[in-house]
């Protein structure tokens, strides 16, 4: 055997070694968990044959411990790039087999340097997440290395689309990474996060909670919102990344994906001319229009289990993609509270970010009252959403379909917040509040002062305030919309507008950095 062969095979033999990670019976231990290892998430992720894979043969260098007597190829994360659908993206996996997917400042330089690849290319970066969390052995510089991965996370943010998955524990600094990306993804019974465990929890505040009560998926996906997507199981939550990045365009100098469709931007629907009730307190449910409207009736919802009032996700529209934000009359009449304006302010930055043009449908009746809300700064909240689409610069296209009262009819991106084109339903009822409350504001003394005819006082108020306010055209009228359409005509003519705006340009004052109200 000559030299170059004993070393060719010397290096066959150490990636064969290096692929497992952190040894057979490791893996063994994580497939009993209903886990896959980094490799396998990555290889169902990719396309196939795809991955180049970089950093190999990395080891860490720290020696306190007894850790110098310790090493593993990789340690503890698999970075490279690869494909998905042919599009090129960058990814990192954390390895649970090699030291628990604890982060060592090495493995952190091996993520920061497809970050920075991402970042140099203009690819989207998908991380998935499977980390005990920093590595107790390297003390500082495992934060140092938790430090340099944020800090592209910043930089990143807003040029090139950044993904996670958490798919094992991600606790303490460490899930600052996923909170900074643009969309988070869970795996039910198997994913958690949270900066403080269980027993610190109950030795700092005496609580008893279980690690899935504390920060499972399901309490992420509903309660606090910071996953947008829980799954019911590994597979199908890397299905989901592949089935999100189709919606998206590779960086922010790129136009949204366009997909080739056979419904035709003319089709018509029928069933929306009687979808509002007519009673103006009864709920209809505002999924049907989306799927309506939309092409082939395919909706993508993002963050679908929290603040169930608004509705936000991707579909696409004459084969463009486009964001979808809609206020849900099914659930608490459709008002804005602090989830909901935080929910959808999120949805609406990273669209105009990346190109998406905005389209929104609109049944507000205002924002939700009470202490618990004004406590919780509803007015700093709500102004997110307002700064939100003001802020945008991408096409926007608004129908109102019913209610939009008030503040929340502002918000929710009206003309004076530079909406491009503004349609209205026959339906539409644009005003400072509803019928009954503002007669009640207007005519109060008067009512009172006539108690026995208070009831017919009060009916025929509210029928002149009807006459002016509970429909369309006084909005119309004013140019605050720009036509009132036939429900049934809504998807032809969002796309018509979607297709002149296609070439929308607009310029923002010169500033170093806006100030969002947080």
């Amino acid at each position: 055997m000559s030299i170059q062969t004993e070393q060719i095979q010397k290096l066959v033999e150490r990636r064969s070694r290096a692929r497992l990670g952190g040894g057979q019976k490791r893996i063994d231990a994580q497939h009993a968990k209903g886990k896959m290892t980094a490799r396998e998430r990555i290889a169902l992720l990719l396309d196939e044959g795809s991955f180049e894979e970089y950093d190999m043969f990395v080891q860490h260098r720290c020696t306190n411990f007894g850790m110098d007597a310790q090493h593993t190829d990789g340690d503890g994360v698999v970075t490279g790039c690869g494909t998905i659908d042919g599009r090129l993206v960058y990814v990192f996996a954390q390895d649970f087999t090699v030291s628990g997917g604890s982060l060592s400042k090495t493995m952190s330089e091996k993520i920061c340097k497809v970050m920075d690849m991402a970042l140099r290319v203009g690819a989207p970066l998908i991380g998935l997440n499977d980390s005990g969390g920093a590595r107790i052995q390297e003390g500082i510089d495992a934060l140092a290395g938790y430090a340099e991965i944020f800090e592209r996370n910043i930089l990143a943010s807003g040029v090139i689309p950044q993904i996670s998955g958490i798919f094992g524990p991600c606790a303490g600094g460490a899930v600052y990474s996923p909170a900074l990306t643009d969309f988070t993804l869970m795996v039910k019974d198997t994913s958690y996060m949270f900066l403080t465990g269980p027993a610190v929890v109950k030795s700092v505040t005496g609580e008893e909670v279980s690690q899935e009560d504390l920060g499972g998926a399901s309490v992420h996906a509903s309660r606090s919102g910071v996953a947008h997507f829980a799954a019911p199981s590994e597979e199908e939550g890397i299905a989901t990344l592949k089935t999100l990045l189709s919606y998206l365009p590779q960086n922010n100098m790129e136009t949204s994906p366009v997909r080739p469709t056979s419904d035709p931007a003319s089709r018509v629907d029928d069933a929306l001319n009687d979808i509002v009730p007519d009673s103006p307190n009864k709920a209809y449910d505002m999924y049907g229009v989306i799927r309506s409207i939309v092409d082939d009736g395919d909706f993508f919802e993002v963050h679908q289990a929290f603040a169930k009032n608004i509705i936000v996700g991707f579909a696409h529209l004459g084969g463009r993609s486009v964001g979808i934000v809609a206020n849900q009359p099914a659930e608490l009449a459709g008002v804005l509270d602090i989830g909901a304006s935080r929910k959808a302010a999120r949805f609406v930055r990273f669209c105009d970010a990346f190109n998406i043009p905005l389209v929104t449908l609109v049944d507000v009746p205002g924002f939700l009252p009470g202490t618990q809300q004004e406590y919780g700064a509803i007015i700093t909240n709500g102004a997110k959403l307002l700064y939100a689409y003001g802020e945008a610069t991408v096409p926007k296209v608004t129908v109102t379909l019913r209610k939009g009262y008030g503040g929340a009819h502002i918000v929710m991106s009206c003309k004076q917040l530079r909406g491009d084109v503004n349609y209205a339903w026959p339906s539409a009822e644009i005003a400072v509040m509803g019928a009954d409350g503002a007669v009640n504001v207007l005519y109060a003394k008067e009512i009172k002062a006539d108690p026995e005819h208070a009831r017919e006082i009060f009916d025929e108020k509210k029928k002149e305030y009807v006459r002016l306010f509970s429909n369309p055209y006084q909005a119309a009228q004013k140019g605050y919309i720009d036509d009132i359409i036939e429900p049934r005509n809504t998807r032809f003519r969002i796309i018509r507008a979607l297709e002149q705006l296609a070439g929308k340009r607009a310029v923002l004052p010169e500033k170093k950095h806006d100030n969002l109200p947080l």
